[in-house]
């Protein structure tokens, strides 16, 4: 909080500082998000950044370290947000079959209201992973998304429900590939079949269809 001096002049206490530099951070990321997203590694810049966000080039450096390390921390922050909206998913209180729905359907919901996610995800596909292929913590943040599914798949191939010739990472990409795909080629895929994958009167369909897919493929054949 603020406090005055005996000349009257204000001082500014070390908490709200502190809450001041977070919400500066966050900005940062937040415009730092869109511009990477939207322009590549290569194409975004850090003045343009700096301007949206009414602060200066100098203090994104003091903050980030650089672009790279700025990049970085949009892409951290990005991943870390879908594994937070997995981490709510209370795997172990749900059936096998529940679990993996839900799971899906967070991937589904999650990919559909963060577009810049998909773009982030493109960009560092096009550069062969060469950034976040040198960041262990990227690694070690996206494990938790290959446990959960870890959890929901031994449990069902533990009592019969789930085949037992299929691991987690190969659900994972099953997941993954469906909802990026319906964000990722909306607009290819409308010019060439005249359809929005992202049509809200299709929404739920698609959705189900999700779940429908992956627990179709993973139950036990009889």
């Amino acid at each position: 909080m603020a406090r005055t001096r005996k000349d009257g002049s204000m001082t500014v206490s070390a908490p709200e500082r502190q809450r001041d530099a977070e919400r500066t951070r966050a900005d940062i990321l937040e415009v730092a998000t869109e511009e990477f997203a939207d322009n590549g590694y290569s194409g975004a810049r850090v003045d343009e950044i700096a301007a949206r966000t009414r602060t200066t080039k100098r203090m994104i450096y003091y903050y980030f370290g650089g672009k790279e390390q700025l990049y970085l921390a949009v892409l951290e922050r990005a991943y870390a947000e879908i594994r937070a909206a997995e981490r709510t998913v209370d795997v172990d209180h749900l059936d096998p079959v529940a679990a993996i729905r839900r799971l899906a359907e967070v991937t589904f919901d999650h990919h559909e209201a963060h577009p810049a996610f998909i773009k982030l995800v493109g960009v560092e596909n096009a550069q062969q992973a060469q950034h976040m292929s040198h960041v262990a913590r990227l690694v070690d943040l996206n494990s938790s998304a290959v446990d959960l599914l870890s959890q929901a798949l031994g449990r069902g191939q533990r009592d019969g429900t789930f085949r037992g010739d299929v691991d987690a990472l190969d659900v994972h990409m099953m997941i993954s590939a469906f909802c990026f795909f319906r964000v990722a080629n909306r607009h290819t895929f409308g010019a060439l079949f005249d359809r929005d994958l992202l049509d809200p009167a299709t929404r739920e369909r698609y959705r189900t269809m999700l779940g429908e897919m992956v627990v179709g493929y993973l139950r036990q054949s009889t």
